[in-house]
C-alpha cells in the first residue's frame, strides 16, 4: 500500500467513525451506526460478520447484533451463498429513500393519534403541543413524497454527471 493509499484509508476510517457518531447522536445505537458506515465501504458483494468485526475492531457477536437492527430497520440485507457457509451483509440500494418511504404512512397516523391525545388534553399547553406534533407529521406526510421525488431527478442528474 502507498503512503497516498494509506493516507486515503485512515481519512475514510476518520470518516466513517464521525458519521457513526453523528448517527448516533442522532439516536441510532452505537453499533448499528458503526457498522452502516462500514458497510458504505464494503464491495458490491457485500462483508462478512467477520470482516466487518475485524474492520471495527469489535466482535463478531457485537456485528451479528447489529446487522439484525440494520435488517430490522431494512437498511441492510443478508446475501447468503450456496458455497459458502458464511453470510455477507451489505446495504440495500437506495437505502435512505428505502427507509423514507417505509416509514410514510406512520406519519398520517400519527397525526391521527396525536390529535386525539391533544382532543382529550385537559391543559391547553398540552394540547397546543399535541396540535403542533400532529401539524408537524401531517407536513412531513405531504412533503415527503415530493422531497423524494426531487431527489431521483437530482441523483439522475449526478450521475449523468452533471
Amino acid at each position: 500500500m502507498t503512503a497516498s493509499e494509506d493516507r486515503g484509508r485512515h481519512r475514510a476510517i476518520a470518516a466513517a467513525e464521525e458519521g457513526a457518531a453523528m448517527l448516533t447522536a442522532a439516536g441510532m445505537p452505537r453499533m448499528p451506526s458503526r457498522v452502516l458506515m462500514a458497510l458504505v465501504a464494503s464491495p458490491a458483494e457485500g462483508s462478512t460478520a467477520a470482516e466487518l468485526a475485524e474492520r471495527l475492531g469489535v466482535s463478531a457477536a457485537a456485528v451479528s447484533g447489529a446487522v439484525r437492527y440494520l435488517q430490522t430497520a431494512r437498511m441492510a440485507q443478508r446475501i447468503s451463498s450456496p458455497d459458502s457457509r458464511r453470510d455477507r451483509y451489505r446495504l440495500f440500494d437506495d437505502t435512505w429513500h428505502a427507509v423514507l418511504t417505509s416509514g410514510l404512512p406512520i406519519y398520517s397516523r400519527l397525526a391521527e393519534l396525536i390529535d386525539e391525545i391533544a382532543d382529550d388534553a385537559h391543559d391547553d399547553a398540552a394540547a397546543a403541543r399535541g396540535r403542533d406534533m400532529a401539524g408537524f407529521f401531517r407536513f412531513m406526510a405531504a412533503r415527503m413524497p415530493e422531497l423524494l421525488e426531487e431527489w431521483e431527478g437530482e441523483r439522475e442528474a449526478l450521475r449523468r454527471g452533471e
